[in-house]
């Protein structure tokens, strides 16, 4: 697998369409740091991390309202292996008119790009959550 992070969006897209409860796909540190945002801003209910000889997967428990709909109604890969989107602190972009969020990985973690523009970071733009 070449784009570990785009795999993750994809698995969760999916399963939003499909309506299911949770999605489990295999584990990483940036995987939990995006996914820490997503719960930070209210896109999941919870995830959770657990490792069975050698393998180590990740549960993301989905966030729905009492209709069935879901709380995430869409996720965009910006920055791939093949070509890295990096942005400065004034030029950090506002997705579909600043209705879905940033994803940035900055010197000090990954945080929303309203967090790193307040903390003055620029970073690598890591996917749009809306």
């Amino acid at each position: 697998m070449s784009d570990p992070i785009a795999d993750m969006l994809t698995r969760i897209r999916n399963a939003v369409a499909m309506k299911k409860e949770f999605v489990e796909f295999p584990s990483s540190k940036m995987k939990s740091s995006v996914l820490s945002v997503m719960k930070k801003e209210g896109y999941i209910l919870n995830f959770t991390s657990t490792t069975n000889e050698k393998k180590s997967s990740t549960k993301v428990d989905l966030k729905y309202d009492s209709a069935r709909n879901s709380a995430l109604k869409g996720l965009a890969r910006v920055s791939t292996p093949g070509l890295r989107s990096y942005s400065r602190k004034d030029e950090i972009p506002m997705y579909m008119g600043g209705l879905a969020i940033s994803v940035i990985s900055t010197s000090k973690g990954v945080m929303t790009g309203k967090e790193a523009y307040k903390s003055n970071l620029g970073g690598e733009i890591i996917c749009y959550i809306w």
